[in-house]
Protein backbone atom coordinates (compact mmCIF):
# COMPACT_ATOMS: atom_id res chain seq x y z
CA UNK A 1 0.00 0.00 0.00
CA UNK A 2 1.43 3.34 -0.91
CA UNK A 3 0.47 5.15 1.91
CA UNK A 4 2.12 7.47 4.91
CA UNK A 5 1.69 9.42 7.82
CA UNK A 6 3.67 12.16 9.20
CA UNK A 7 3.26 14.58 12.47
CA UNK A 8 5.70 17.62 12.26
CA UNK A 9 5.82 19.84 15.52
CA UNK A 10 7.94 22.68 16.04
CA UNK A 11 7.42 26.14 17.46
CA UNK A 12 5.72 27.42 14.92
CA UNK A 13 3.43 24.90 13.49
CA UNK A 14 1.85 21.23 14.57
CA UNK A 15 1.60 19.39 11.40
CA UNK A 16 -0.30 16.01 10.76
CA UNK A 17 -0.90 14.61 7.85
CA UNK A 18 -2.07 11.25 5.95
CA UNK A 19 -1.59 10.05 2.29
CA UNK A 20 -2.75 7.48 -0.10
CA UNK A 21 -1.34 7.80 -3.57
CA UNK A 22 -4.20 4.81 -4.53
CA UNK A 23 -6.97 6.57 -3.23
CA UNK A 24 -10.18 8.95 -4.71
CA UNK A 25 -9.78 12.20 -3.29
CA UNK A 26 -11.08 11.67 0.08
CA UNK A 27 -10.13 12.99 3.43
CA UNK A 28 -10.59 17.00 5.01
CA UNK A 29 -7.65 19.97 5.11
CA UNK A 30 -7.65 21.97 7.88
CA UNK A 31 -5.28 24.24 7.80
CA UNK A 32 -6.89 27.51 9.39
CA UNK A 33 -6.16 29.21 6.46
CA UNK A 34 -9.05 29.40 3.89
CA UNK A 35 -7.98 29.43 0.62
CA UNK A 36 -4.99 27.28 1.07
CA UNK A 37 -7.80 24.54 2.43
CA UNK A 38 -9.41 25.36 -0.83
CA UNK A 39 -6.03 24.83 -3.04
CA UNK A 40 -5.25 21.18 -1.20
CA UNK A 41 -8.82 20.32 -1.66
CA UNK A 42 -8.59 20.93 -5.84
CA UNK A 43 -5.03 19.02 -4.71
CA UNK A 44 -6.59 15.77 -3.53
CA UNK A 45 -9.33 15.98 -6.18
CA UNK A 46 -7.54 16.06 -9.14
CA UNK A 47 -4.79 13.74 -8.24
CA UNK A 48 -6.97 10.72 -6.89
CA UNK A 49 -5.37 11.05 -3.48
CA UNK A 50 -6.76 10.88 -0.09
CA UNK A 51 -5.81 13.45 2.18
CA UNK A 52 -5.62 14.58 5.36
CA UNK A 53 -4.55 17.65 6.92
CA UNK A 54 -4.85 19.03 10.70
CA UNK A 55 -2.57 22.24 11.14
CA UNK A 56 -2.23 24.48 13.24
CA UNK A 57 0.63 27.46 12.93
CA UNK A 58 1.45 30.73 13.76
CA UNK A 59 -0.99 32.36 11.18
CA UNK A 60 -0.81 35.96 14.32
CA UNK A 61 2.71 36.27 12.56
CA UNK A 62 1.37 35.49 8.92
CA UNK A 63 0.58 31.99 6.59
CA UNK A 64 4.35 31.05 5.66
CA UNK A 65 5.71 28.82 8.34
CA UNK A 66 1.81 26.84 8.19
CA UNK A 67 2.09 26.73 4.22
CA UNK A 68 5.38 26.19 4.46
CA UNK A 69 5.35 23.52 6.33
CA UNK A 70 2.63 21.47 5.14
CA UNK A 71 4.74 21.33 1.92
CA UNK A 72 7.62 19.74 3.59
CA UNK A 73 5.29 17.27 5.21
CA UNK A 74 3.49 16.72 2.00
CA UNK A 75 6.63 15.72 0.56
CA UNK A 76 8.14 13.79 2.91
CA UNK A 77 4.52 11.61 3.03
CA UNK A 78 4.92 11.73 -1.14
CA UNK A 79 8.66 10.19 -0.89
CA UNK A 80 7.38 7.44 2.00
CA UNK A 81 4.48 6.40 -0.13
CA UNK A 82 6.54 6.37 -3.23
CA UNK A 83 9.07 3.83 -1.60
CA UNK A 84 11.67 2.81 -4.13
CA UNK A 85 9.48 3.89 -6.82
CA UNK A 86 9.87 0.53 -8.78
CA UNK A 87 7.55 0.64 -11.77
CA UNK A 88 6.65 4.16 -11.33
CA UNK A 89 5.53 6.29 -14.67
CA UNK A 90 7.63 8.64 -12.82
CA UNK A 91 6.87 11.29 -15.80
CA UNK A 92 3.45 13.58 -16.02
CA UNK A 93 2.25 16.96 -17.45
CA UNK A 94 -0.69 18.66 -17.29
CA UNK A 95 -2.16 21.52 -19.08
CA UNK A 96 -5.15 23.13 -17.59
CA UNK A 97 -7.35 25.72 -18.16
CA UNK A 98 -9.27 27.16 -15.88
CA UNK A 99 -11.48 30.16 -17.26
CA UNK A 100 -9.42 33.15 -18.86
CA UNK A 101 -6.30 31.63 -16.94
CA UNK A 102 -4.19 28.70 -18.48
CA UNK A 103 -1.56 27.00 -16.46
CA UNK A 104 0.54 23.93 -16.89
CA UNK A 105 3.16 21.35 -14.81
CA UNK A 106 5.85 19.50 -15.71
CA UNK A 107 6.58 16.47 -13.16
CA UNK A 108 9.65 14.28 -12.32
CA UNK A 109 9.54 12.07 -9.68
CA UNK A 110 12.68 10.77 -10.14
CA UNK A 111 14.86 11.89 -7.51
CA UNK A 112 16.06 14.84 -8.46
CA UNK A 113 14.60 18.16 -6.37
CA UNK A 114 14.54 21.14 -8.39
CA UNK A 115 11.39 23.64 -8.63
CA UNK A 116 10.90 26.47 -11.02
CA UNK A 117 7.74 28.75 -11.22
CA UNK A 118 7.28 31.39 -13.82
CA UNK A 119 4.08 33.31 -12.37
CA UNK A 120 3.36 36.91 -13.53
CA UNK A 121 1.19 37.16 -10.07
CA UNK A 122 3.16 36.14 -7.55
CA UNK A 123 3.23 39.00 -5.56
CA UNK A 124 -0.92 39.43 -5.95
CA UNK A 125 -3.04 38.66 -3.08
CA UNK A 126 -6.28 36.50 -3.03
CA UNK A 127 -7.96 38.21 -0.14
CA UNK A 128 -5.15 37.36 2.50
CA UNK A 129 -3.00 34.79 0.87
CA UNK A 130 -0.16 35.94 -1.14
CA UNK A 131 0.02 33.94 -4.44
CA UNK A 132 4.06 33.85 -3.57
CA UNK A 133 2.95 31.09 -1.15
CA UNK A 134 2.17 28.68 -3.75
CA UNK A 135 5.91 29.11 -4.42
CA UNK A 136 6.81 28.72 -1.29
CA UNK A 137 4.62 25.21 -0.93
CA UNK A 138 5.75 23.78 -4.12
CA UNK A 139 9.66 24.44 -3.36
CA UNK A 140 9.15 22.53 0.19
CA UNK A 141 7.06 19.88 -1.96
CA UNK A 142 9.87 19.36 -4.55
CA UNK A 143 12.65 19.07 -1.75
CA UNK A 144 11.33 16.56 0.49
CA UNK A 145 9.53 14.17 -2.24
CA UNK A 146 12.87 14.57 -4.30
CA UNK A 147 11.31 16.07 -7.48
CA UNK A 148 11.41 18.13 -9.98
CA UNK A 149 8.60 20.50 -10.41
CA UNK A 150 8.11 23.15 -13.49
CA UNK A 151 4.89 25.07 -12.83
CA UNK A 152 3.64 28.06 -14.90
CA UNK A 153 1.27 30.19 -16.04
CA UNK A 154 1.06 30.77 -19.35
CA UNK A 155 -1.77 33.78 -19.25
CA UNK A 156 -4.53 34.84 -16.91
CA UNK A 157 -5.58 38.02 -14.60
CA UNK A 158 -7.49 37.01 -12.10
CA UNK A 159 -4.83 35.56 -9.07
CA UNK A 160 -7.65 33.19 -7.92
CA UNK A 161 -7.68 31.23 -11.27
CA UNK A 162 -4.13 31.80 -11.62
CA UNK A 163 -3.27 29.70 -8.73
CA UNK A 164 -6.39 26.98 -9.26
CA UNK A 165 -5.01 26.27 -12.58
CA UNK A 166 -1.24 25.90 -10.89
CA UNK A 167 -2.78 23.43 -8.19
CA UNK A 168 -5.02 21.53 -10.32
CA UNK A 169 -2.36 21.05 -13.04
CA UNK A 170 0.28 19.98 -10.45
CA UNK A 171 -2.19 17.44 -9.02
CA UNK A 172 -2.89 16.38 -12.92
CA UNK A 173 0.72 15.87 -13.05
CA UNK A 174 0.89 13.75 -10.12
CA UNK A 175 -1.92 11.81 -10.76
CA UNK A 176 -0.01 10.45 -13.94
CA UNK A 177 3.54 10.32 -12.29
CA UNK A 178 2.69 8.54 -9.48
CA UNK A 179 0.65 5.44 -11.65
CA UNK A 180 2.27 2.49 -11.85
CA UNK A 181 3.26 1.43 -15.39
CA UNK A 182 2.83 -2.76 -15.87
CA UNK A 183 5.78 -2.48 -18.50
CA UNK A 184 8.00 -0.80 -16.19
CA UNK A 185 9.75 -4.24 -14.28
CA UNK A 186 12.03 -1.91 -12.17
CA UNK A 187 12.99 1.01 -11.16
CA UNK A 188 12.28 3.68 -14.33
CA UNK A 189 15.41 5.30 -14.39
CA UNK A 190 18.69 4.03 -16.62
CA UNK A 191 20.82 4.63 -13.58
CA UNK A 192 18.73 1.69 -11.86
CA UNK A 193 18.21 3.64 -8.96
CA UNK A 194 15.95 6.71 -8.12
Amino acid sequence: MRKAKIARNTKETQIKLELNLDGSGKGSIDTGIGFFDHMLELLKKHALIDLTVKAKGDLKVDYHHTVEDVGLVFGQALDKALGDRKGLTRYGFASIPMDEALCETSLDLGGRPFLVMQCAMKHMMVKDFEVKLVEEFFRAVSVESRSNIHLRQIYGDEAHHVCEGLFKSFARALRAAKAIDPKEKGIPSSKGVI
